[in-house]
């Protein structure tokens, strides 16, 4: 039986609470039962095989599935003690913000791509202010040095990692409490994955971080945290070092050791 790890240590925060999460496309169920903790300012990453359910679980988190018409998530997801049914996605995906599998800069300039999220929460009460937001921000995203002199030039002209560096200095513009991460590293190079690896062992310094992955030596590399999805089911979930090298279940030693993919 999956160890669900739900008791809380003194050392380990938690950030998000999910309670007997289940989501149904139509009639068709892609997660069933699914209960975690997320630790504060940890990295989690979550491995398994394509359309196990993995990234339908992430979405959950900032309620990106309610954008899609026949979906249905029941159980309980608690954000700082806080259910996230009960908060306005806008204010939501401000606090827990996303990075998507493809680079998607909005196709304005640097500067107009990490101002837009203050813009609209209203974070900035003049220029200056702004303009410091945006520049700790491209800090944050480690691009800083490689754009300061071409703010305001498009930021769809950037190469692919440096736009998705873009996209993570985006999101955490709003200042978000959890960095949510779709296989963030698919569409990009080795150089540049290893500079996205790079960042986020740099980022949970300040924010809880979870990121979906196809690679489990990425998920070796840059998580505290692992939990392995199969077939819609949490199978197991603990300390990445661990779940890499003592699996509990038999189903997580097969994935890891090749047997099943």
């Amino acid at each position: 039986m999956l160890d669900t790890n739900m008791e809380e240590t003194v050392s380990e925060k938690s950030k998000i609470i999910a309670q007997d999460v289940r989501v149904l496309y139509g009639d068709k169920e892609a997660l069933r039962d699914v209960n975690i903790r997320i630790s504060e300012k940890m990295v989690t990453a979550f491995i398994g095989p394509s359309g196990c359910g993995k990234s339908t679980f992430l979405r959950c988190f900032n309620r990106m599935n309610d954008t899609i018409s026949d979906c249905r998530v029941e159980g309980s997801i608690m954000f700082d003690d806080q259910d996230i049914s009960q908060i306005d996605p806008v204010m939501l995906r401000a606090k827990i913000g996303m990075v998507f599998q493809k680079p998607n800069p909005f196709p304005k300039s640097i500067y107009d791509n990490v101002a837009y999220g203050p813009r609209i929460h209203g974070r900035a009460r003049n220029k200056a202010e702004l303009d410091e937001i945006v520049e700790k921000a491209l800090r944050r995203g480690a691009i800083w040095d490689e754009v300061k002199d071409r703010l305001h030039t498009s930021g769809t002209g950037l190469s692919g990692g440096q736009q998705q560096r873009l996209c993570i200095a985006r999101a955490i513009a709003t200042e978000p409490e959890v960095l949510l991460m779709d296989e963030p590293c698919s569409a990009l190079d080795p150089i540049a994955t290893a500079q996205i690896e790079e960042l986020i062992s740099e980022l949970q310094q300040n924010y809880s971080v979870i990121i979906v992955t196809h690679s489990m030596q990425q998920a070796a590399r840059v998580s505290q945290k692992t939990a392995y999805f199969h077939l819609g089911t949490l199978v197991e979930y603990g300390d990445t070092k661990d779940v890499f090298t003592l699996p509990k279940n038999e189903q997580t030693e097969a994935y890891i050791s090749g047997k099943i993919g």
